[in-house]
């Protein structure tokens, strides 16, 4: 538990066994109970969940300083309201100083992968951000929260139904609070459409279709199935699954998926490249998703069709540059674009969660909000290796 995470990633890079069994054997996969009811008020999204107490802001704690740290949350907490970066944890010193220099932060608060239970020792630290790996996801959660922290992790959760349990016990026992971080369900844009679809402005609805994909530079740490824990279904091919929940506001009663490799290029020897899949939902509502590594022309959208109109967020999942538009019978069309700038939307996500430590309040997008989507994402991979459609318990 102690390795760094760049003598991990060294050490797993040498890794070349094929890993083609990529879900548990057993075919039926317990939901556990819907979702909470989604915040439908747009406008809100773009405020924080509370203020701090006494005015006081939550120090985060940034573990692992790769692309998605240092270009959006880290900026995005600068300009946020209820936030402050007060500690790093990185593999490598003298990059976590130059970063620190730059955020405020004491030297004396950088950590590093081995002494990292020793942010237990300081009360700055309020919560970590976790954006390593996804299979590092679970041993530095568990372990934040045995320090006393609260933790907002990267999406997907982790590799495992299992991790997400084992996530979610420790923090419970801790008494300390974990979110996932789903942006998209603090988006305006994203919101507004939830609120439109409860609202009947399509008539009842029929039909979701998602998907969302890029194509994978060779050498990302992404192909390797131990620190991926999968293949694009977990990295951005979770988006389609968030997408065709919430905007339901169901879930998913049966799935049936394919995944495949058609680029021999020697990217995909642990994860697949392609994956798509079919959800039935109890209302009789069917979702069509597809996720790639092998293009950037899939698009990240999410349409949903109903017997009086439709709309579809296009772009719908990206930092920036989310668009509603929409049709029906009778009316003008819709046409919705916030202009929200990169980074806000971690700028929320993190006032979001500050907002819920200070009034201690359960986040919307709770650990057990990760775990459903993972036992969607292992039903998906099982429904892969059979051949055949598997039925959700819920």
């Amino acid at each position: 538990m102690g390795n760094s995470r760049r003598e991990f990633l060294k050490q797993l890079a040498s890794t070349t066994a094929l890993a083609t069994a990529l879900a548990p054997a057993s075919s039926n996969f317990l939901m556990g109970e819907s979702s909470a009811a989604i915040h439908s008020d747009a406008a809100n999204s773009a405020q924080t969940n509370g203020n701090a107490a006494n005015g006081k802001k939550i120090g985060y704690c940034i573990v692992g300083l790769g692309r998605i740290s240092m270009g959006q949350f880290m900026p995005g907490v600068r300009i946020s309201q209820q936030s402050k970066i007060v500690a790093l944890v990185s593999g490598h010193r003298p990059k976590a100083e130059r970063v620190a220099d730059q955020y405020g932060v004491s030297h004396s608060a950088i950590y590093n992968y081995e002494n990292y239970d020793t942010i237990h020792n300081n009360p700055e630290i309020d919560a970590v951000y976790i954006a390593l790996p996804n299979g590092m996801h679970a041993e530095y959660t568990i372990r934040a929260a045995k320090a006393g922290k609260h933790v907002l992790c990267e999406k997907p959760m982790a590799n495992t139904v299992e991790e997400c349990e084992q996530m979610i016990a420790a923090c419970k026992q801790a008494n300390r609070k974990l979110m996932i971080a789903y942006r998209c369900r603090y988006e305006p844009t994203n919101l507004k459409a939830i609120e439109l679809l409860r609202q009947g402005y399509a008539g009842k609805l029929l039909a979701i279709d998602s998907s969302n994909g890029f194509n994978i530079r060779p050498g990302e740490w992404r192909l390797n199935k131990k620190l991926a824990g999968g293949g694009p279904l977990f990295d951005v091919g979770i988006y389609s699954i968030q997408a065709a929940r919430y905007l339901t506001g169901e879930e998913p009663a049966e799935v049936q998926a394919y995944s495949s490799v058609t680029d021999h290029d020697g990217r995909f020897t642990e994860v697949e490249e392609n994956v798509v899949w079919n959800f039935r939902f109890p209302s009789g509502v069917l979702a069509s998703c597809a996720t790639t590594y092998g293009s950037n022309f899939i698009g990240g959208y999410a349409r949903a069709v109903g017997s009086k109109g439709m709309l579809e967020l296009n772009p719908a999942f990206g930092y920036q540059g989310q668009h509603l538009t929409g049709k029906t019978e009778g009316s003008q069309p819709l046409d919705i674009n916030y202009h929200i700038p990169a980074p806000k939307q971690f700028a929320v996500e993190a006032d979001y969660f500050a907002g819920c430590i200070a009034e201690n309040k359960e986040p919307k997008t709770d650990g057990e909000e990760g775990l459903r989507d993972q036992r969607l994402m292992a039903a998906i991979y099982q429904s892969c290796a059979d051949g055949r459609s598997i039925k959700l318990v819920g």
